[in-house]
């Protein structure tokens, strides 16, 4: 499991009278790597290189599960339960803003006192994906990726639709999105049930072209054979060769990053 984050130093982040472990490599601007579930597994700790190579700093918090063991049933067992029910994420909790994302958001504060730039970037994914909204409440952070978010779980239609943000927060994200420029980038798989196409719809309502949505065709008989049930598009379902979906939406990844930090 050491090997899963080779390159990475193990260094935590306390805010609010919680600690946790964080994990940073690189240098440049700073990217804020939020991993899905069960964990940081070899898969999101490749992606977090890809962003490193890319020319930034990447912090990796560990918010459930065992940094470095991969992606298995087991590890699902272990850490998706716990985080369902835990309060910190109110992953059933419609209208309501994730209270980690206060942690983030000072997680995000810091990388950037410490980075400089213009502002820092939030890569969020699946159980985590929707982060980035929550995090766009601190003005510090000025890139923010969604891939497939997932919050909350599509119970019912209005769960589809909702944001994982309270009232407030809607209209402070939409603020920042469309009248200080602050573009949100999202990333799905068509037909992926986990992370639905009424949370796409309802970002494209409330942000107009202020949301950039790349939605990869998962549909049966695509071109290029990507299962129905595709859900993680920058880890489980990647696919790192030239003209694939999966890589042109990296692509598209970095260069969000690169436009907003970088420039």
């Amino acid at each position: 499991m050491a090997e899963a984050l080779e390159g990475f130093t193990q260094t935590t982040f306390e805010h609010g009278g919680k600690t946790r472990s964080v994990f940073r490599a690189g240098s440049g601007p700073g990217v804020v790597v939020i991993h899905e579930a069960p964990g940081i597994t070899p898969l999101v700790a490749a992606f977090g290189r890809r962003v490193v190579d890319a020319g930034f700093t990447v912090a990796m918090p560990s918010l459930f599960g065992e940094p470095g063991r991969p992606g298995n049933l087991a590890s699902y067992a272990r850490s998706f339960p716990a985080a369902c029910v835990s309060r910190e994420f109110a992953a059933l909790a419609r209208g309501r803003t994730a209270p980690v994302t206060d942690w983030l958001r000072a997680l995000a504060r810091s990388l950037h006192e410490g980075r400089g730039g213009s502002g820092i970037g939030v890569v969020g994914m699946c159980f985590t994906g929707g982060f980035g909204l929550g995090m766009m409440l601190d003005p510090s952070v000025t890139a923010p990726v969604l891939s497939q978010p997932s919050l909350p779980l599509g119970l019912t239609r209005s769960h589809r639709r909702d944001l994982h943000l309270a009232p407030a927060d809607v209209e402070t994200v939409r603020r920042r999105a469309v009248e200080e420029g602050c573009a949100v980038l999202g990333l799905r798989f068509t037909h992926d049930k986990l992370s639905p196409p009424e949370r796409f719809a309802r970002l494209r309502e409330l942000l107009g072209d202020a949301f950039i949505a790349v939605e990869i065709d998962s549909s049966p008989g695509n071109p290029h054979g990507i299962p129905r049930n595709a859900h993680s598009v920058l880890t489980e379902h990647f696919v790192d060769e030239p003209g694939h979906p999966t890589s042109a939406a990296l692509d598209r990844v970095l260069a969000h990053l690169v436009d907003r930090l970088q420039a």
